[in-house]
């Protein structure tokens, strides 16, 4: 009796150091993550903000679905990229990644406040450019709490594959006119987009 509750007091504990640790790697990983995000989220908001001290905010005129249509075109390049392995252009798979966590945020700007010709403050604009990332952010983070870093095990592919995906649906959605019966949102679709896009960043420039 002795020998068997010895042996099963030793077995919790190492149940209970495992569990431990395995807890640690965990903060260990999301905190990882959340800086190399936030690396991310800088580089995209630097070319956001030169971009916009070039053109002002010029793409305050195009509709939504204008924007879904360039994020599939570089959706679209970088696939075949990937396919071809090659690229006539200079810029590569990681312009257009940049590109399209830009234009997702530009477009939800434009579903909160519609196409305008009028010019949007700079100041504002990176604002609400800014409280975009910050809502895609949160909802990685929750997300990657519950899947645990599965992200990490996926192809750069597989992103795109999944962007292209989300434009599909999005553009069924506005065909639609906004209304769905079970499913979120367009703007669930653009932040999701900006994650993977973000995902695709972190795996060319830190693995």
């Amino acid at each position: 009796m002795t020998f068997c509750f010895t042996y099963k007091s030793k077995n919790k504990c190492h149940t209970h150091s495992t569990i431990f640790n395995t807890f640690i790697v965990q903060l260990l990983n999301m905190d990882k993550t959340n800086q190399q995000f936030d690396h991310v989220i800088g580089i995209c908001r630097d070319v956001f903000v030169n971009k916009m001290k070039d053109y002002g905010t010029a793409w305050r005129i195009l509709r939504p679905k204008s924007m879904t249509d360039q994020i599939y075109i570089k959706a679209q390049r970088i696939r075949s990229i990937e396919e071809k392995g090659t690229s006539k252009i200079e810029e590569g798979a990681r312009s257009e990644f940049i590109g399209i966590i830009n234009y997702c945020a530009m477009a939800l700007i434009q579903l909160e406040l519609g196409p305008s010709e009028e010019e949007l403050p700079a100041d504002i604009a990176e604002q609400k450019y800014m409280d975009n990332l910050l809502k895609a952010k949160n909802l990685m983070m929750a997300k990657n709490h519950d899947y645990g870093e599965a992200w990490r095990q996926m192809r750069i592919s597989s992103y795109t594959d999944l962007i292209l995906m989300k434009i599909k649906r999005t553009k069924q959605i506005e065909d639609n006119q906004g209304i769905t019966i079970s499913s979120e949102g367009v703007d669930a679709n653009y932040l999701d987009m900006i994650n993977y896009a973000i995902f695709g960043l972190i795996k060319l420039d830190f693995e």
